[in-house]
């Protein structure tokens, strides 16, 4: 397993540098990454940026807005949080598995005092409260498994610059995101420890865990890096784009899944535009199921007929086919 870390606090580099690594290192090795971000909201492949995030706050505390790879929820990134990445072959046949990747931090964590566990859909906590989310994107055989580490973070910040979706409070009964986050620092074994001493920490405890050699980029490594970073990750297309311009939208909450977004439009009963928007995760990716399915009559059986070969579950992870078909309907 190759270690990479960035000394870059540039989020559009190193979202660069994962993609980098995932398609060019992954093929031929396994690898772990710890990094940090400036303040920074990472939103999720298939997000409505504008719908998750605090745009005045945002622009007053110059926090930059990035869209990564994978699904998932938007998180919060400063100085005091630390990001890890593994890039490894899946050995699930695309399933989401997020346990045997948490398990060697909340493992690591442990040894440090840190009463850790994995809990929920894709987060790791201390008791009833988060410290960590994560997310995964696969693709050709492999996995790409990032999370992150809120050792000393601004929880403030935390809980202003993210717009939590009322119908996310109200299904799981949530309090604000401040009272539901916390810091890992309050639980280490030395109340000294800095986010620095930190990172030294859980990268030593990951060399022990896994046969590991850091790899050292080359310039022309580098400058494929900086290609990606300039034609996707610093590219307000990418990182927020244009909300679907379709007048029919949808909505639909589904437990273990997450927000299904559908906004769609359709002439003599037929789909002539569509799109998904929301936190969900997708073993594929679930715009080329949008596409295919423009032309389909808005209709249950032509939408059953339609996607006996598509497997709904590919695209919206933890959602069946009734589920889809009926917020289609809705």
């Amino acid at each position: 397993m190759y270690y990479l870390d960035s000394a870059s606090m540039d989020p559009a580099w190193n979202l660069a540098l994962e993609q980098f690594v995932f398609d060019q290192l992954g093929p031929r090795e396994d690898c772990f990454m710890l990094w940090q971000n400036d303040r920074t909201i990472v939103v999720g492949k298939y997000q409505n940026v504008l719908e998750e995030i605090n745009s005045t706050y945002v622009k007053e505390h110059g926090i930059t807005v990035v869209r990564r790879l994978s699904g998932g929820g938007a998180v919060y990134h400063d100085r005091g949080n630390l990001n890890f990445t593994f890039v490894a072959r899946d050995c699930q046949g695309g399933m989401i598995d997020f346990s045997s990747f948490c398990r060697p931090v909340v493992d690591a964590l442990r040894e440090m005092g840190v009463p850790a566990q994995i809990n929920g859909r894709n987060d790791m906590t201390i008791g009833d409260k988060k410290f960590s989310g994560n997310a995964q994107y696969l693709r050709q055989g492999r996995v790409m498994h990032h999370g992150t580490l809120m050792f000393d973070s601004d929880l403030e910040a935390v809980g202003q610059a993210l717009a939590v979706r009322p119908d996310k409070i109200q299904s799981k009964g949530l309090k604000s995101v401040r009272s539901r986050v916390t810091n890992i620092k309050p639980y280490v074994n030395d109340p000294q420890m800095t986010v620095e001493d930190f990172w030294a920490a859980l990268r030593e405890r990951m060399f022990r865990c896994f046969s590991m050699r850091k790899y050292q980029l080359s310039p022309q490594e580098l400058e494929q890096v900086e290609e990606l970073r300039e034609r996707i990750y610093s590219q307000w297309e990418w990182n927020y784009g244009h909300s679907p311009a379709c007048s029919i939208r949808k909505e639909r909450r589904v437990e273990g899944c997450g927000t299904l977004q559908i906004h769609m439009d359709v002439e003599k009963g037929n789909i002539t535009r569509l799109a998904f928007r929301g936190d969900y995760f997708a073993r594929k990716d679930s715009d080329a199921l949008a596409e295919y399915l423009q032309g389909t009559p808005l209709e249950e059986g032509a939408l059953r007929q339609a996607l006996k070969d598509w497997p709904v579950e590919d695209y919206f992870v933890r959602m069946d086919l009734d589920t889809f078909v009926s917020a289609m309907l809705q």
